[in-house]
């Protein structure tokens, strides 16, 4: 089903980035210095004075050539005040002029032209940042005949600088003069931050003295939670009398600030489809207690109140009952809302628990070619392309450029870095919302690719500059959208506090002393994405929510044969070492090289008789072997691998499965149940068979050198442990480990030991998983 002939391979570049200094894998720290330099012509228009008392509704007209941008203009103001800048990319210019009008919106008062200005382009100053901005300067206009001081003055700054300036983000660009109104913001590139997400546990005891309708009867009562559009519910209470227990948990995810309150019901199920409040209680979040430590928060008693209307249809408010309660915003968890296995963030959510910074990722979005057409304008295909970066808390979109399928971003955006074992995750998109009225449509910002990069297999300090493969996945089979060039540097503050970082758990300690159970992450994390799709939807250009929803691999999870069947063959590629070994052996008892098997006979005879030998033979084996894979080590970061995700030998009914709708969409109601199951149990399968390729592919990172750090770190354990297996007698070795291995319960702790810290930060393939 893939694409003929077409190449999904990762190319190395040499950019012309840094202004013309680095070419790619060279180390050079500036600002900006991962992108290409492009110039523009900046024109900050200020404001205007002493206009003629015609000019009614006066705006500003900038025009180089076939490029012009417009301002915004004032009903009846003869001072008015517009503070906007205009960029125009000095490659694009073929004019050696800058003319500036100031006209009337209104033309049937004394024509539409109010004064103008002219500037020479070769006498504009440049400015390069860190300067200061250059100072605004009044000029009197010019009218029809030439003549100034009649119409006015106009204050205006205009120079020549890159994309490192300060006004570069919100300037108006030339290569969007197509779009005009309010959808010009959706043009432009943005910084956005994620709220900090919180795990909100409440714990439902009991109630006491409820008063049901029926006394006669053994109530079925049950307590529903609601936050915001969110609703949860308990079991019903193993003690069907009106003093109902349940001991139970209802968690959340709440983003700060709090808006909405908790609000908890206790209901009696009547049969029937009936139900009766016997209760109601509302908590209000900013009240609740913040917990960091796995102590129980102290229990306190809610008034519950109901509603009671009387004939006269009068509404009053009694007191109803209690209920026992532990409510508490749990800040000693990571809130999950990506993939464990693509994870850009292990923080608690409290700042107390952050661990300290150990360095600096920096990515430079330098363009895109090949791109397809994602549309169709004025009868022919089009693409307006932009891309989002996703690192942490911190999202950034570059600005869109209109109608271009090699677009040109050269942005630059930096991070901080806790922990090395996180990916990057960056996607391309089409701005489908570029014309007026569309910020209202329906219509959605259709995918071109992504690309994930893990940090830890990055060397520090170096550049890499690549071209990734776009891959989409449709229902007719993969499809190349283009390629996407990037400059990424990972910079370690400290090499001391980078490997130190490998002993830490990988998550707060929360997570282990007080574990969620699976279908519990599972739940939460559609919250939290939920969560994150409302709230930045409300930022202004919005962050839609089908990009929010791709970036963060939302269905991730879903049936699919072919990632089944892509993850046994990872696992099955994982023993290829044990084949291979079996392989040789088979070869050395038959003989089919003399001088080998002599010599095994050799080592055979020597083991047996000093059986001491046999822990430091076998390091000192792993440190041959990985020393001879350090030439044969990765040179690229890891990419999309179409191969490895059966992309290439994928059946169409096999994509129409993995397509198709969650329940199904599929004809017959029996059939429509039992697929549905089967896909549900096959779903936790496939997530199985990948965690167990995952396990066994970390095995093989450990002298594969895919992570530059953990392999010389496993190297020196083994130097280290092969010299103490000299030393040490083999008996006593294992006698310590049986009794550490049978040791009191009093002497062990539930945080994972360092072993299985730096064990769980080896990179898997999963980077390479489509």
């Amino acid at each position: 089903m893939s694409q003929a002939n077409v190449d999904f391979s990762l190319k190395e570049t040499s950019p012309n980035i840094g202004g013309g200094r680095v070419s790619g894998s060279e180390k050079l720290t500036s600002s900006f210095d991962l992108v290409e330099q492009q110039h523009f012509l900046y024109v900050r228009m200020v404001r205007a004075r002493d206009l003629p008392g015609t000019s009614r509704d006066p705006y500003v007209e900038v025009k180089i050539g076939n490029y012009k941008g417009t301002t915004k203009y004032f009903e009846k103001k003869l001072d008015p005040e517009w503070n906007q800048v205009f960029a125009f990319e000095k490659d694009r210019i073929q004019a050696v002029t800058v003319e500036v009008t100031v006209k009337n919106k209104d033309t049937t008062v004394n024509g539409d032209v109010i004064g103008k200005l002219a500037f020479d382009i070769p006498d504009i100053p440049s400015r390069v940042p860190p300067d200061s901005p250059l100072a605004p300067q009044w000029y009197s206009l010019e009218d029809k005949d030439g003549k100034k001081g009649e119409t006015g003055e106009l204050m205006l700054a205009m120079w020549m600088g890159t994309q490192a300036d300060e006004v570069f983000p919100d300037a108006w660009h030339s290569d969007a003069a197509t779009v005009s109104g309010e959808s010009i913001s959706n043009t432009r590139s943005k910084v956005y931050i994620s709220p900090r997400l919180w795990y909100l546990r409440v714990n439902v005891i009991q109630a006491q003295d409820l008063v049901p309708i029926n006394m006669n009867r053994n109530p079925e009562v049950y307590v529903k939670a609601m936050l915001g559009n969110m609703v949860l519910r308990s079991r019903f209470s193993p003690d069907k009398n009106i003093n109902p227990t349940w001991n139970e948990d209802l968690m959340f995810v709440v983003a700060e600030p709090f808006d909405d309150p908790l609000i908890l019901t206790v209901v009696d199920k009547l049969g029937n489809n009936k139900e009766d409040i016997l209760g109601r209680c509302m908590i209000h979040l900013s009240k609740v207690e913040k917990r960091l430590l796995p102590i129980p928060q102290e229990a306190s008693w809610y008034n519950l109140e109901k509603v009671v209307q009387d004939n006269q249809k009068n509404r009053e408010v009694r007191f109803a009952s209690r209920l026992h309660l532990r409510v508490s915003l749990d800040g000693g968890y990571h809130v999950l809302d990506e993939s464990i296995y693509y994870s850009s963030d292990f923080r608690a959510t409290s700042k107390l628990l952050w661990p300290p910074t150990i360095g600096v990722l920096e990515l430079g979005i330098l363009n895109a070619t090949g791109l397809l057409p994602m549309k169709s304008k004025d009868g022919r295909g089009t693409t307006d392309a932009y891309c989002v970066a996703k690192y942490g808390p911190k999202w950034v979109r570059t600005r869109t450029i209109v109608d271009s399928f090699a677009p040109k971003w050269n942005e630059q955006y930096t991070w901080e870095v806790y922990d090395p074992y996180t990916v990057i995750t960056i996607g391309v998109f089409d701005n489908c919302h570029l014309q007026e009225g569309s910020n209202t449509g329906g219509s959605k910002d259709p995918r071109i690719g992504k690309v994930r990069i893990r940090l830890s297999t990055l060397n520090a300090d170096r550049i890499y500059t690549h071209s990734y493969p776009l891959i989409v996945l449709q229902p007719n089979g993969v499809k190349k959208m283009g390629e996407i060039q990037m400059a990424v540097r990972f910079t370690c503050s400290s090499t001391w506090n980078l490997f130190q970082s490998y002993t830490q758990p990988l998550f707060p300690q929360m997570h282990y002393l007080l574990p969620l159970s699976v279908y519990q992450v599972e739940s939460l994390r559609h919250q939290a994405t939920h969560t994150l799709s409302l709230r930045l939807g409300r930022a202004e250009p919005p962050l839609r929510k089908e990009v929010v929803e791709y970036m963060l691999d939302v269905g991730s999870n879903v049936w699919s044969l072919r990632k089944g069947r892509a993850n046994l063959e990872r696992l099955l590629a994982t023993f290829n070492l044990l084949v291979e070994a079996w392989k040789w052996f088979d070869q050395t008892c038959k003989w089919k090289n003399p001088i080998s098997t002599i010599m095994v006979h050799f080592m055979f005879l020597i083991l047996a008789l000093c059986p001491h030998l046999l822990l430091p033979l076998g390091f000192l084996i792993c440190i041959v072997y990985g020393a001879s894979q350090y030439r044969k080590r990765p040179r690229h970061p890891a990419h999309m691998d179409t191969k490895l995700s059966l992309l290439d030998s994928v059946h169409s009914d096999e994509l129409d499965e993995e397509f198709d709708t969650f329940p199904s969409s599929k004809n017959g109601d029996v059939l429509k149940k039992r697929y549905d199951r089967l896909r549900s149990i096959a779903g936790r399968m496939m997530t199985i068979i990948g965690d167990l390729a995952t396990q066994a592919e970390r095995f093989n990172s450990m002298l594969s050198w895919r992570d530059p750090r953990a392999t010389p770190m496993f190297l020196a354990f083994c130097l280290f442990a092969s010299t103490a297996f000299y030393f040490i007698p083999f008996r006593l070795f294992a006698l310590g480990v049986g009794f550490f291995a049978m040791r009191h319960p009093k002497f062990r702790v539930n945080i994972p030991s360092l072993p299985q810290n730096i064990f769980r930060r080896l990179p898997a393939r999963t980077d390479s998983m489509i």
